[in-house]
């Protein structure tokens, strides 16, 4: 009986190692993931209501200067009517870099979810964001397949 005692607290003990690094990853996030998530997420909600006024006001300069509110409207009505209402939206990742294709160097996050539609039950959305000047963080850019 005593072995199988040793044994269980041998085992109890490896176990409690093994999930050291998972608590390392959860201490080491960036905090600025949940405000960028937060962020994203509502512009995602104007978006999922085909609101593309408000979703092109809320973008940040780079989208609104690369993009007229027509434009957006005509974009986004070609790429989300055809895939149906949203059913479920997860976040897969988020990286922050300061540089972001030929932008100048700044603050930039790429946001992926895994998101299921109704029309369309495995798509990935990818979003970019840029912290500007005023220290808010906008959306400048938006793809999804």
């Amino acid at each position: 009986m005593k072995r199988s005692r040793r044994e269980f607290a041998r085992l109890l003990g490896l176990a409690a190692l093994a999930l050291i690094p998972a608590y390392r990853t959860a201490w080491a996030q960036d905090p600025r993931a949940s405000l960028v998530a937060g962020t994203a997420r509502e512009w995602l909600e104007m978006t999922d209501k085909g609101d593309a006024a408000g979703s092109h006001a809320s973008a940040g300069a780079k989208f609104r200067k690369a993009l007229g509110v027509s434009q957006w409207k005509a974009a986004l009505a070609k790429e989300r009517v055809p895939r149906g209402a949203l059913v479920q939206r997860t976040t897969l990742q988020t990286t922050f870099d300061p540089k972001f294709d030929k932008a100048p160097p700044g603050d930039y996050a790429m946001l992926q979810f895994r998101t299921a539609f109704a029309n369309q039950s495995v798509a990935q959305e990818t979003l970019t964001l840029e912290r500007e000047p005023d220290g808010k963080w906008r959306v400048i850019g938006y793809f999804v397949r």
